[in-house]
Parts: C-alpha cells; structure tokens; sequence
C-alpha cells in the first residue's frame, strides 16, 4: 500500500504513513493527496491497526506545504482547483474519521497544507526543531473555510487570525503555548517518544479510544448539532463488550490487559 512518494509501513498495531519527497521538503503534490486517501482508505479497514503515525521523510520536514511548482498546471483553471481540493478535502476528511488515533510526528517545517494534514490528527507531537507556518497571505492564496475551521478549534481565534494575517513563523515553543500541539522533544528523542505514546495507545481498549475519537467529535460541532444518541450507544457498546470484561479481569488479577476490539 505504498507509493513512490507515500510510504506506508506496518510496524505491529501501527501504521507509518511517511511523505517521501525530501528533495523538495516533503511538498505535497496532487498525487500525493490521492495517495493519502487510498493509504487511508485501506487503514481505516484494517482491525489489526491500532493508531496511525504520519511523518515526514529527511531531515528537514514535515509537510512544507503544496508543491507550488504544480500550480501553473494543477491549480489554474477553476476546475483544476476543484479537483485539487476534492483530493485534498477527501485525503483531510478521510484523516479525521478513521477508527483509529491518529498522531503527527513534525520535525522541521510545517507549512500550508502541512499545517492541514497535522491539524486533522488527533494528536500532534514536534520535535524541537519544528516551525509552522501558514503562508496564503504571502502567496494571494484563499485558505478554504474547512481548513480555517480546523485551526480555529484547535488554537481559538485569536492565534488563528495571528497565524492567518501574518504568515509568520512559529517555533515549537510557541506552538505549545497556543495549543497547536500537545508535547515537544529533542530532535533525537523525537521519532522514540512518538513510537512509545502510539504504543501505549495502541494497547488500550480499541472500541473506548474509537468512542471518543467520535465524541469529541461530536461535542466539537456547534451547539445543539452533537448527536448525543449515537454518544450515549457507543458507550453503552464499550460497557457490553468482551474488552470491558477482559479490562476488570485484568484488573482484579493485576495483569495487562489484552484487548481484542469486541
């Protein structure tokens, strides 16, 4: 399930989706959205995954944003720019409702559409050398609302219209301080501290992480527009599954657990 420059590797319960395309920091192109999606697609399937991982190739990035050198070809006629952001919506949208936790692991630069596909993980971890950015202001770009809305959730609309209106850049200190991700680490620590959280969460309870993967997104829309029904029958299904029973047996004999997903 790999392609030239998308690499998807299976290490156990965890799914590296790897952006190959160093030569140009990681610039995601066309094809590689479509790539994104039919490697999503295909995980999202999978029982045996248990929390995918997506990361950036080199040294040097993790998504530096579009590959612009596309743009003349890709992105000029209005129907180019549809299809463009069909792939890229469907790649974005596809990254947010799979079963599984998703976690960013971003070294280096963060740009653009970087900024989008970390934003659309459930979990984003830097390493110390990371930078964001988001610089439609500086390249005439319209940054579409679904992507503005994302950003808006997550750092809250002050650091949104900071980041909007300046295209500045923002190191992982600051990126910690307004949310846009939850923990950084030494360069070298980086890829061993990720492996170990999405290993800890790859051994908990499937179906309670899959519940809450989909509460939070449901109490994340507007007021009044939760589906508060399907919230209260996933946790009813967390309750009458066999992990449930598996968790207080492994409880009461002071063993870890060893959930299956039913």
């Amino acid at each position: 399930m790999s392609d030239d420059k998308l690499l998807v590797e299976r290490e156990g319960p965890l799914a590296w989706i790897t952006f190959n395309n160093p030569a140009k920091h990681n610039a995601i192109s066309l094809d590689m959205w479509r790539a994104l999606g039919r490697a999503l697609e295909g995980i999202a399937q999978d029982r045996e995954v248990r929390c995918i991982l997506l990361r950036g190739a080199g040294e040097r990035a993790f998504v530096s944003g579009a590959d612009i050198s596309e743009f003349a070809g890709q992105r000029r006629s209005p129907k180019d720019v549809a299809a463009y952001d069909e792939a890229a919506d469907h790649a974005l949208g596809l990254l947010q409702s799979t079963p599984q936790p998703s976690v960013a692991m971003i070294s280096g630069y963060c740009f653009g559409g970087g900024v989008a596909i970390a934003l659309s993980c459930d979990i984003r971890i830097a390493g110390s050398d990371a930078l964001f950015s988001v610089p439609a202001a500086r390249l005439g770009l319209g940054y579409g609302w679904l992507g503005t809305r994302k950003l808006l959730d997550v750092v809250g609309p002050a650091w949104a219209a900071d980041m909007l209106f300046s295209a500045r850049r923002y190191g992982a200190t600051e990126a910690l301080a307004m949310g846009l991700i939850t923990q950084f680490h030494p360069v070298a620590e980086l890829q061993a501290q990720v492996g170990a959280y999405a290993s800890t969460i790859a051994e908990n309870a499937p179906l309670t992480i899959q519940a809450a993967k989909t509460i939070i997104k449901e109490l994340s829309r507007p007021s009044g527009n939760a589906d508060l029904a399907l919230c209260d029958r996933l946790v009813a299904e967390c309750f009458a599954s066999e992990d449930y029973a598996e968790g207080a047996q492994a409880f009461a004999a002071k063993r870890k657990p060893r959930f299956v997903g039913r």
